[in-house]
C-alpha cells in the first residue's frame, strides 16, 4: 500500500530528495487539518466545499515538489524520509527483523485514526474527528521516529542508499 501512495504521488528521486526537506515534512503535518476542514466545510459552504477541498489535494501533492533539496540530511526529519525510503525499498534490500513489526503496527494506528476521520467528518462530529486525528499523527510521528532509525542502522548497507542524499551530477 505505502508503494501505491508513493506511485500516486509520483514520488521519484527528486521529489524524495525535495520532501526531505525539513520544511516539507514540517508543512506535510498541515495536509490532514487542511482536508478535514475542506470536508467539513461542505456544512457551511455547500458544494462549494469542492474548492478548498481541491486546494487541500493540491497542497498535498505540490508539498515535497515546491522544496528545493535540504543542504543537509542530518536533521531528524529528513532522516525519517530517507528511512521511509528504506523502508518502501524492503523488498529489494530487507530490513532488520527488529523493524519489521512495529512499523506495520504504526501504519495501523494511523489507519484506524483515519476511520474516526472519517466518521468524523461524514457525520459532522467533533469527538470522532479529533480522536482520530489524534490516533493518525501518534502513529504518523512515531512511525517517523522509528523510520529515522531504520535510516540509522540502513544508511551504509546498500549502494543505493548513499545515492540518495547526493545531488544528481556529484
Amino acid at each position: 500500500m505505502e508503494r501505491r501512495v508513493a506511485e500516486l504521488f509520483r514520488l521519484d528521486d527528486e521529489t524524495w530528495r525535495r520532501h526531505a526537506n525539513p520544511w516539507s515534512v514540517i508543512l506535510r503535518n498541515t495536509a490532514l487539518p487542511l482536508l478535514i476542514l475542506a470536508v467539513w466545510s461542505r456544512a457551511w459552504i455547500g458544494w462549494q466545499a469542492i474548492v478548498p477541498l481541491a486546494a487541500a489535494v493540491l497542497w498535498t501533492w505540490l508539498n515535497p515538489r515546491i522544496f528545493p533539496p535540504p543542504q543537509s540530511y542530518d536533521h531528524w526529519t529528513s532522516e525519517g524520509v530517507l528511512g521511509e525510503r528504506v523502508w518502501l525499498n524492503r523488498d529489494a534490500v530487507p530490513v532488520p527483523v527488529h523493524h519489521r513489526l512495529v512499523p506495520n503496527v504504526l501504519s495501523t494506528v494511523s489507519g484506524v485514526g483515519m476511520l474516526f476521520v472519517g466518521w468524523g467528518v461524514l457525520m459532522l462530529e467533533v469527538w470522532p474527528t479529533l480522536f482520530g486525528t489524534a490516533l493518525v499523527y501518534l502513529g504518523k510521528l512515531w512511525f517517523l521516529d522509528r523510520m529515522v532509525w531504520l535510516w540509522h542502522d540502513m544508511r551504509d548497507t546498500a549502494e543505493e542508499h548513499g545515492e540518495w542524499t547526493r545531488t544528481p551530477g556529484s
